[in-house]
């Protein structure tokens, strides 16, 4: 019974699929020598069946990241801290209401700026059609808030 048990355990450790993912030798080499191991501890304790011993070589598995969940007062601190640290506005005149042009004093340049830099912290571009009228921080979280799908 062990060596049955020895020669399927070794059958399942080359053919398995989770030694090709493997995209480094020493990696594989790792897990055949826990193959090994495990097969020189099975003549010890009770064999197990082949399920138990599938489970023991693990599968590879992917884990994908996720944006944390974004909500209209988060984009504000966002988007008014961005606006902060661009040095042609100044950080006494800054609210959500202020308009670039006539209370901070920008130009088109320093508006096509700010709105790169906004398209940079939230990874989305914004055409230009739309960008022409984002011309208040209120203006752009409301802008970012559709484009997220947030609805408060």
């Amino acid at each position: 019974m062990a060596s049955l048990l020895a020669k399927s355990f070794r059958a399942v450790c080359r053919n398995s699929s989770s030694l090709r993912s493997f995209s480094t030798r020493p990696l594989a080499v790792t897990l055949v020598n826990r193959c090994s191991d495990i097969l020189q501890n099975s003549s010890q304790s009770k064999p197990g069946s082949l399920i138990d011993i599938q489970r023991l070589v693990s599968p590879q598995q992917r884990s994908y990241s996720s944006k944390p969940p974004l909500t209209l007062q988060l984009i504000g601190e966002r988007v008014l801290l961005v606006l902060k640290l661009y040095d042609k506005i100044s950080p006494e005149k800054l609210t959500l209401n202020s308009h670039f042009i006539n209370d901070l004093g920008l130009d088109s340049l320093d508006h096509v700026e700010v709105i790169m830099a906004m398209e940079d912290e939230f990874g989305f571009e914004i055409p230009d059609a739309d960008a022409e009228k984002l011309l208040r921080p209120a203006d752009i979280v409301r802008y970012v808030g559709d484009k997220e799908d947030i609805y408060e």
